[in-house]
């Protein structure tokens, strides 16, 4: 297909190019030559009238041109993913579809574990990539590399559509024989714990942390810090350390665990997670679907029973 003397065939190279900004890891990814690839590039910057991307050193950074038409480029393909090239009609029973989800561990226990059994029943050939979610999420759902992200609000970029999941609290979560646990729960005895949390990102802060300096001006005490939420129930067995987690995920190991759970010694905030697409996405269909055994799962979630 051209447009204006453009071979729409070479917006994909360019895409990727852009992307890679490696002549040699572009030409694997698109299944071609080094020498093939260098031939679409030179044709690129003839149309544009641009070198697109420049050498230096063993990588290419991208021209100002270049980057004004990274973001535009991949819009275009990914509306001709989903409009031109997409099936008008999808049958679930015999639809390959694969997804590739951003989600934390969290969801993936407690959540999309059920999700992926309910679905497998319906829709035995759609297959899913559950990543986990790192600096470049919001980046990788712009560039419309994964179909679906699930985060917490404040995670949710406001340029592509979303959804309220459903809203998360908290609860304390102790070993059963840990002695140092007051009662009635008090947020000294709280605060005079040692705490295990999960941290994610270059700050390596738990997002409640925060939150505390901010309503009380202190911090918990952190003696163990972990890099995913389904480590934290196991650190805590056989000592006298304390977690705030999720309580649907500390439901879920309370019933596996050693484990009791406690109210909050104060109100802390409701976590609200949100689905997240690219806009390119709005109509697919098969999308729609996943999206609402996502919201039929999350109406079974029931409320975890506390010390």
């Amino acid at each position: 297909m051209r447009f204006n003397h453009l071979d729409l065939n070479l917006l994909v190279a360019l895409d990727v190019l852009l992307e890679e900004q490696n002549i040699t890891r572009a030409a694997v990814r698109l299944h071609m030559t080094q020498s093939a690839l260098s031939g679409i590039l030179r044709r690129l910057r003839t149309y544009f009238e641009d070198e697109l991307l420049v050498q230096v050193g063993r990588s290419m950074t991208p021209t100002l041109l270049g980057k004004d038409l990274q973001i535009p480029v991949r819009e275009v393909l990914l509306k001709i993913q989903t409009s031109i090239a997409a099936k008008p009609v999808f049958d679930v029973a015999t639809s390959k579809r694969h997804f590739r989800i951003m989600a934390s561990d969290y969801l993936i226990n407690v959540l999309f574990a059920e999700v992926i059994h309910r679905i497998g029943a319906e829709a035995a050939n759609v297959t899913f990539e559950l990543m986990s979610p790192g600096e470049t999420a919001v980046e990788m759902l712009m560039r419309g590399e994964i179909d679906l992200m699930i985060a917490p609000e404040q995670h949710i970029n406001t340029e592509h559509p979303s959804q309220l999941l459903f809203e998360e609290q908290h609860v304390c979560v102790v070993w059963q024989g840990n002695s140092s646990v007051s009662e009635p729960f008090t947020l000294e005895n709280y605060l005079q714990l040692g705490h295990v949390a999960a941290a994610f990102g270059r700050s390596r802060t738990p997002a409640i942390e925060q939150w505390f300096m901010h309503q009380y001006g202190c911090q918990r005490r952190l003696e163990v810090i972990t890099h995913d939420f389904n480590t934290i129930p196991h650190l805590l067995i056989g000592t006298e350390r304390i977690a705030t987690m999720h309580s649907r995920l500390a439901a879920l190991y309370a019933q596996l665990l050693p484990l009791r759970l406690l109210a909050p010694p104060v109100k802390l905030p409701v976590m609200r997670e949100y689905m997240a697409w690219h806009r390119s996405l709005d109509g697919d269909a098969m999308l729609i679907w996943l999206r609402a055994k996502l919201l039929e799962t999350v109406q079974t979630f029931s409320n975890p029973a506390l010390a």
